[in-house]
């Protein structure tokens, strides 16, 4: 088995590709600590590995993030040998029954507005899931659409996975995606990060 890695726009944060399917069609999940894993092996055996703070399982890729005092050079080898074990072992990335699983929350729908402003935001989510989504899940990351304001035009997003917490992404939300947004959806005026 042959794991590639690839940096990601945050510095904290790797993206790991073993070449087959982590979650598939069932994720994205997003684990922001060991008490939250316990649905998932695979999930669980990378916070043991030293320094290892957050992960993200998505469909062909596990992004990791560290803290701030460790080093890749120490972090990398021992993620690689762990995700490695993992898979060659066929042991499962989410356990199947049990507890519900974390999975990354739920954002807002269509479904949730009337009239003009249901149209509106099934234009701003189409254009988050062909645009956005893909680019952002290629830096090891996911973003997540939570609600519109019709009366301001704002967006309210949520980015996941490598881009939580990169010191880019106030930018990416500001100069990309928010530029794109206005251009092709006029009622939206701004695009902030959901809390």
């Amino acid at each position: 088995m042959f794991i590639q890695t690839e940096p990601t726009p945050n510095p904290e944060t790797l993206k790991f590709l073993p070449g087959q399917p982590v979650t598939g069609d069932t994720g994205p999940y997003d684990f922001a600590s060991l008490d939250e894993a316990g649905t998932s092996p695979l999930a669980q055996t990378l916070f043991d590995v030293a320094g290892v703070t957050r992960v993200f399982l998505g469909a062909d890729f596990i992004s990791l993030t560290k803290d701030a005092d460790s080093d890749w050079k120490h972090v990398r080898p021992m993620a690689l040998a762990a995700i490695m074990d993992h898979f060659v072992a066929g042991l499962p990335v989410m356990a199947t029954g049990g507890a519900a699983m974390p999975q990354v929350e739920e954002g807002g729908s269509a479904d949730d507005y009337e009239g003009d402003t249901a149209e509106i935001v099934s234009e701003i989510i189409e254009l988050i899931e062909t645009r956005v989504r893909p680019a952002v899940a290629q830096d090891g990351g996911d973003i997540i659409f939570h609600r519109f304001e019709p009366e301001s035009g704002i967006v309210h997003l949520s980015m996941r996975g490598a881009c939580a917490g990169c010191p880019s992404s106030t930018m990416t939300l500001k100069s990309g995606i928010e530029n794109m947004l206005r251009a092709y959806v006029p009622e939206v005026t701004a695009v902030e990060a959901a809390l």
